[in-house]
């Protein structure tokens, strides 16, 4: 597998918002659904939101939802996390990551990651 490339981490302050990017391999993208987990200092990686293939079912963490969104656009191999509303809570190494199988929200479910990228929300 190829791996996927995150992009568009950074710092930003406490209600503000960014825009995360995923791209990936044409074979990686078509693998039924592409996540995005999170990884802050000292603790485990969680599920963050995830889409599937064709018809775009969507599944969110309870606690993004209502302030991210996640999208695909399969033309562009690419997946898009859409960020609102951050909180300090918010900083981690966030990762793409993909498998065969229908929206997950457990991280041994996945078997492709990438290397993430850093999002640091300042209070």
């Amino acid at each position: 597998q190829v791996r996927p490339i995150e992009s568009g981490g950074g710092l930003v302050q406490a209600g503000g918002s960014l825009r995360l990017s995923c791209e990936a391999s044409g074979q990686t993208f078509s693998r039924n659904t592409m996540a995005w987990f999170r990884q802050a200092p000292g603790k485990e990686r969680e599920f963050v939101a995830s889409v599937t293939r064709r018809i775009g079912l969507t599944f969110y963490s309870d606690s993004v939802k209502g302030r991210f969104s996640i999208s695909r656009d399969d033309a562009k191999n690419t997946v898009t996390l859409q960020m609102h509303s951050l909180k300090p809570e918010d900083t981690a190494v966030y990762y793409c990551a993909d498998r065969e199988g229908g929206n997950s929200d457990t991280v041994e479910h996945y078997d492709n990651w990438g290397r993430g990228t850093q999002v640091t929300v300042s209070s």
